[in-house]
């Protein structure tokens, strides 16, 4: 269901209720919404705008949402705003599970890759980065490590539950299944790997201290850092 008029959380709040969650959460799914930019649902506890706006949809992260085919208990479930017309394509005669590299449409598809079409409302940068670093925070917070088991995209928990591309359930679900990472110069890697793997480095910065300054050095970020940084 649309929410109107959702409200924003800073990462104090963030902290605040992770830490009311204590031990009760085991998991961090990661989704889009395959809706529209403006549009907040209230499937997830946590949505992230196209600017890296963070929304909380629930009073407290242990709620139960249904973002997650049979894993919503002890579990969090954070979603981009974008993917309302996003498409994806196997490549010919593999199989979903083991495709490993994939390419946007407009870069023609190539053998073995599966053909990615992220339509009119692509993930953007800041919302990808903006994720990685709630992970982050919510990770430590949660005392989870950041590894497949504790964090997972959609895509990958439907590839393990048979739901995943190629597996021919009709209500197949593939957020996050690639993304555009920037340390390869865009290149479209597997999703869960991108953002497990930011998660980590933003991790290592707020050990050093240094998160604020790394929003403030790149200036793509600079509206998300306002946002989910602010005290």
């Amino acid at each position: 269901m649309l929410i109107q008029n959702p409200e924003v959380i800073l990462e104090g709040g963030l902290r605040q209720m992770a830490r009311e969650a204590g031990c009760g959460i085991r998991t961090i799914y990661l989704h889009w919404t395959a809706g529209r930019y403006g549009q907040v649902y209230d499937d997830y506890h946590l949505c992230i705008g196209r600017d890296g706006t963070v929304y909380v949809n629930c009073g407290h992260l242990t709620d139960i949402k249904i973002h997650t085919w049979m894993r919503n208990h002890s579990a969090i479930g954070i979603a981009l705003c974008c993917g309302a017309d996003a498409r994806c394509w196997l490549p010919v005669g593999c199989d979903g599970y083991e495709t490993k590299e994939a390419c946007e449409i407009a870069d023609g598809q190539k053998q073995d890759c599966a053909l990615i079409d992220y339509g009119t409302q692509p993930p953007t940068d800041i919302q990808i980065e903006v994720m990685a670093d709630v992970v982050a925070i919510l990770c430590e917070e949660l005392h989870l490590p950041i590894t497949p088991e504790t964090v997972m995209t959609h895509c990958e928990a439907a590839f393990e539950d048979g739901y995943g591309p190629g597996d021919g359930d009709p209500d197949m679900r593939w957020d996050l299944w690639f993304l555009p990472d920037s340390a390869c110069y865009g290149k479209l890697q597997p999703g869960g790997e991108v953002l497990r793997g930011k998660a980590a480095f933003y991790r290592d910065l707020r050990e050093q201290g240094l998160v604020d300054r790394h929003y403030e050095e790149n200036a793509g970020l600079t509206a998300a850092g306002k946002v989910l940084l602010a005290a």
